[in-house]
C-alpha cells in the first residue's frame, strides 16, 4: 500500500462531510508522517530548559498607552468547543453557571463589551447553535463579523492497517476533534482571517473559554505590539500540580522556542517532563497573535501552518478499552510557538489561569472566595486573609454537576476564610454554612451526613460518623 492508496479512503470519507479540501490536505500531511512511522515523539536530548521569560509583574505603566493605542486592531477568541462531559454536561461547557447567576458565556461577552472589542468563538457542532442564541442577549456583539466559526472533525484511524476506523454501532465515534491547533486551519476555511484583515483587526488575544483568568490585559497588549511579535504564548510557573501541562522548552539544534506536551514525550523522559524544576513554564494555552503575520504563513504554506503531530493512542468507543485500537491525530495551538521563528513568550502571574474543569474548582468559584470585578473579572475576594482555597470533593458523589448541586441545594457554603474543603462520602450542606480553616467531613456511613448551619461555623477540624 502507498501513502496515496492509503489516504483515498480518508480522503473519500472527508469529502462526503463536505469537509474542506484545505482540512483534508492538512490530515494528510499528518497521515503521510505516521505512515512513514513517524511519531511526533520529542526526546529529553533535544532540548534545554528555559531559564527566564519576561515578567508582566514588571511590564512598564507606558504600556498601557501601546496597548490602548491598538485596542481598536483587536479582537478576543475564545475556544469554545467543550462539551463539559467530564462533569456530566450535554451541552456547551460555556453555557454552566459560574458566578453570580452568569455563564462563562455571560461573563466573556461582558468582558468583552467592557473592553470595546469584537468577540468570536471557536465552536463545534455540538456547541455552535445553542451558544450563539445564548448572545442574542447581547445584540450589541453582533456586527458585521460572525460571532463564530466551527472547528472541523478528523477519521480516527485503525491502528492495525492505518486504513480508516469503522464502528457501525455508532458512526459518530469514527470521528475525533482534530485538537484546538485546528484553530488555524478553521480561521482560514471559515475565510474569519481574511474578513479580520480586511476589517483593519492585526491582534487576536486567544484563550479557552473557561479560564477564567484569561481576560485581555491592555498592558500585555502593548507590550506584544511594541516588541512586533508574531506569535505570543502566556507561561506560568509550573506547580506540583502542573506536572503533567506542556511545558516550554528549547531546541537544542536551532534555538527555536517550542511547546512540548506528555503526549509527545517518550516513555523514558517522563521523569525529565516533569520536573518542574528544571522545565520552570507550563502553557496556559493563553496566546496572543499578529494576523498579519499569521495571514502571510498560512498563505506561503498553502493553508498548512505544520503545527508539530501529537499522536494519540485510543480505542474507537472511548468507553469500551476492548473496541478497536485507533490512532487519533491532533494538534495543540500553542505548539504554533515552534512555527514563528520570532515568536515569544512571557511570565504571567498564576491569576490569569484559573480554568473550571471540575466541580472542585466550580463549587469554589461560586463561593464568596472569589469576586466578580465590575469590569466582569472573577478574582480572588480581597478580604481573603488566607492561601487559595483547595476543594477535594469525592467523586463518587460530586463529579457531575447535578449531583454536586443536589448536596449544595441553596448554593456553595462560605469558604472566604477557609483555607481546604475535604469531602468524603455523601454530605449535604443546608444553607448559610461557613466553613474556616482546614475543613474535612468524612461521612463514611451509608446515610447521606448533613451540614446544619444552626450549629455554627464548621471549624477547622474533621467531622466524622460512620
Amino acid at each position: 500500500m502507498t501513502i496515496s492508496t492509503g489516504f483515498t479512503p480518508f480522503a473519500e470519507r472527508m469529502q462526503a462531510e463536505n469537509l474542506p479540501d484545505v482540512f483534508i490536505r492538512t490530515f494528510r500531511y499528518y497521515y503521510e508522517q505516521l505512515v512513514e512511522g513517524r511519531t511526533g515523539l520529542i526526546p529529553e536530548s533535544e532540548i534545554d530548559p528555559i531559564a527566564g521569560l519576561p515578567d508582566v509583574e514588571t511590564f512598564p505603566a507606558s504600556l498601557v498607552e501601546i496597548g490602548n493605542a491598538v485596542l481598536g486592531q483587536t479582537v478576543i477568541i475564545k475556544l469554545n468547543g467543550g462539551l463539559g462531559t467530564s462533569m456530566g454536561l450535554t451541552k456547551a461547557k460555556s453555557l454552566l453557571s459560574v458566578k453570580d447567576g452568569l455563564t462563562f458565556l455571560d461573563i466573556i461577552a461582558r468582558q468583552a463589551l467592557h473592553a470595546g472589542v469584537p468577540l468570536l468563538l471557536m465552536g463545534s457542532f455540538n456547541t455552535s447553535e445553542d451558544s450563539l442564541a445564548a448572545l442574542h442577549a447581547y445584540p450589541e456583539l453582533w456586527d458585521d463579523l460572525p460571532l463564530d466559526f466551527l472547528q472541523h472533525k478528523a477519521p480516527k484511524i485503525a491502528r492495525s492497517d492505518f486504513r480508516p476506523a469503522i464502528w457501525p454501532q455508532n458512526p459518530t465515534l469514527e470521528w475525533n476533534p482534530p485538537g484546538h491547533g485546528d484553530i488555524y486551519t478553521a480561521l482560514v476555511t471559515s475565510g474569519i482571517l481574511d474578513q479580520l484583515m480586511d476589517a483593519g483587526y492585526r491582534y487576536a488575544f486567544v484563550s479557552n473559554a473557561d479560564n477564567l483568568g484569561a481576560v485581555l490585559d491592555i498592558k500585555i497588549l502593548g507590550y506584544f505590539a511594541e516588541q512586533q511579535l508574531p506569535f505570543m504564548m502566556e507561561s506560568a510557573d509550573r506547580t506540583s500540580a502542573d506536572r503533567k501541562g506542556g511545558h516550554l522548552a528549547i531546541r537544542n539544534s536551532d534555538g527555536q522556542m517550542i511547546l512540548r506536551e506528555i503526549a509527545q514525550t517518550p516513555a523514558e523522559d517522563e521523569d525529565a517532563f516533569q520536573n518542574i524544576d528544571k522545565h520552570r513554564y507550563f502553557n496556559t494555552n493563553t496566546v496572543w497573535w499578529n494576523l498579519q503575520a499569521l495571514q502571510d504563513v498560512m498563505t506561503v504554506r498553502e493553508g498548512i501552518l505544520g503545527l508539530p503531530m501529537i499522536l494519540n493512542s485510543k480505542s474507537v468507543d472511548p468507553r469500551d478499552a476492548e473496541s478497536t485500537p485507533i490512532y487519533q491525530i491532533e494538534t495543540a495551538m500553542g505548539s504554533a510557538i515552534a512555527v514563528f521563528e520570532d515568536a515569544g513568550a512571557v511570565r504571567v502571574p498564576r491569576s490569569r489561569f484559573a480554568p473550571v474543569k471540575t466541580t472542585d474548582d466550580l463549587l469554589a468559584v461560586r463561593s464568596d472566595a472569589f469576586v466578580l470585578t465590575d469590569d466582569f473579572r472573577v478574582v480572588a475576594n480581597p478580604a481573603r486573609t488566607t492561601p487559595q482555597v483547595v476543594v477535594s470533593l469525592d467523586s463518587r458523589f460530586y463529579k457531575l454537576i447535578d449531583d454536586m448541586e443536589a448536596r449544595f441545594p441553596d448554593g456553595a457554603p462560605s469558604l472566604l476564610e477557609c483555607e481546604s474543603l475535604t469531602i468524603k462520602g455523601d454530605v449535604l450542606f443546608e444553607r448559610n454554612v461557613v466553613c474556616k480553616g482546614v475543613v474535612e467531613l468524612d461521612n463514611q456511613s451509608e446515610e447521606q451526613m448533613v451540614v446544619d448551619h444552626l450549629a455554627g461555623p464548621v471549624l477547622p477540624r474533621t467531622m466524622s460518623i460512620g
